[in-house]
């Protein structure tokens, strides 16, 4: 007891307790699973437009160093400053009703999450798959990867919707839950910020190559934990120890150091065979194997859905047995 307040010690919000956190990400999980992403007046939306419009002012070449601090600026300031401007919202919203305050919190965590929404545009796949509708299955695929899937076959379709559901079961839930509990609405926004500049501008293009590369790196950074804690769940509630060799055998070869863990272990656990050839932009790139096993399909895209929610779950009961720890002194 005594050990699990101490490593609570550094919980940066006096008035909002470790067990209103819990709560607040209870709730904000709990919001969406019930409404998903607003269809009208996302907020990521302006912010896109808003980060768009800001890198076609800013990014106008030059020395590769002034592009890489130009593009250090933007993400500061499209970044942090919201942060700290939720952060300020919040606080003064607590010190005017605790209630108000907390409220706020879950509706952070709630703007910053994607469970619903990565159900929503995966299931589907697997569906098509399962009648053997492929022209259903490519024009949804290609609706959530950049990979060509005009010609894809049942097995490649599969396979990137596996691969999609395990890679963003970290990006759009477990990223988020994870700096939500280290830091609140200013950490879930300041992360959910930083993943979408990585989307839009960390891309080794001939534009975006240096302004991009602040983005890009401070993602790599911002997910380096939680990456690591997702494989790990992975791996628990699947097939522990094949999910562990396959992390360890294969997830260095990835190009991402995030994504690769992150997948291997998912694929392992699963039990399914991913990564290998897949086309972009007309041209075919051999990408590392992840995983092993048989061969996806839809029942496995079904699996990979299955295991981001069942590791949602075991975050959620994680963080409430610690919040009751506390709350209760049960040693």
């Amino acid at each position: 007891m005594l050990m699990l307040s101490s490593l609570l010690s550094w919980w940066p919000f006096p008035d909002f307790t470790w067990t209103a956190c819990v709560a607040a990400a209870v709730a904000g999980v709990l919001i969406d699973q019930w409404l998903g992403e607003p269809r009208r007046w996302h907020p990521l939306v302006g912010f896109g437009r808003l980060a768009a419009a800001l890198e076609r002012r800013l990014n106008r070449g030059g020395a590769p160093l002034r592009q890489r601090l130009t593009g250090l600026a933007a993400w500061a300031l499209m970044v942090l400053a919201p942060a700290a401007l939720a952060g300020v919202l919040v606080h003064a919203a607590t010190q005017f009703s605790a209630v108000l305050g907390w409220l706020l919190q879950a509706l952070a965590l709630y703007a910053a999450l994607g469970a619903r929404s990565l159900a929503q545009h995966i299931a589907p796949i697997a569906g098509a798959l399962a009648q053997g509708n492929l022209a259903d299955a490519r024009q949804l695929t290609a609706r959530i990867v950049s990979r060509d899937t005009a010609d894809a076959d049942g097995e490649a379709l599969a396979r990137a919707a596996c691969e999609s559901a395990l890679e963003n079961g970290n990006d759009a839930i477990f990223g988020a839950l994870f700096w939500f509990l280290l830091g609140g609405a200013p950490a879930v926004i300041a992360y959910r910020l930083a993943n979408t500049l990585d989307a839009m501008w960390g891309y080794r293009t001939p534009r975006l190559l240096y302004f991009g590369w602040a983005a890009a790196r401070l993602d790599d950074v911002l997910n380096l934990a939680p990456a690591r804690l997702t494989a790990l769940s992975y791996a628990l509630l699947g097939r522990t120890v094949q999910a562990l060799r396959c992390w360890r055998a294969q997830a260095p070869a990835w190009s991402s150091p995030n994504a690769g863990p992150v997948m291997a272990a998912g694929a392992g656990a699963v039990g399914v065979a991913l990564g290998g050839p897949a086309r972009y932009h007309g041209e075919w790139e051999e990408r590392p194997p992840l995983g092993e096993g048989r061969a996806p399909g839809a029942a496995d895209v079904h699996a990979c859905l299955r295991l981001v929610q069942r590791t949602l779950w075991l975050w959620l009961a994680a963080a409430g047995a610690s919040a009751a720890l506390l709350q209760y002194g049960i040693a």
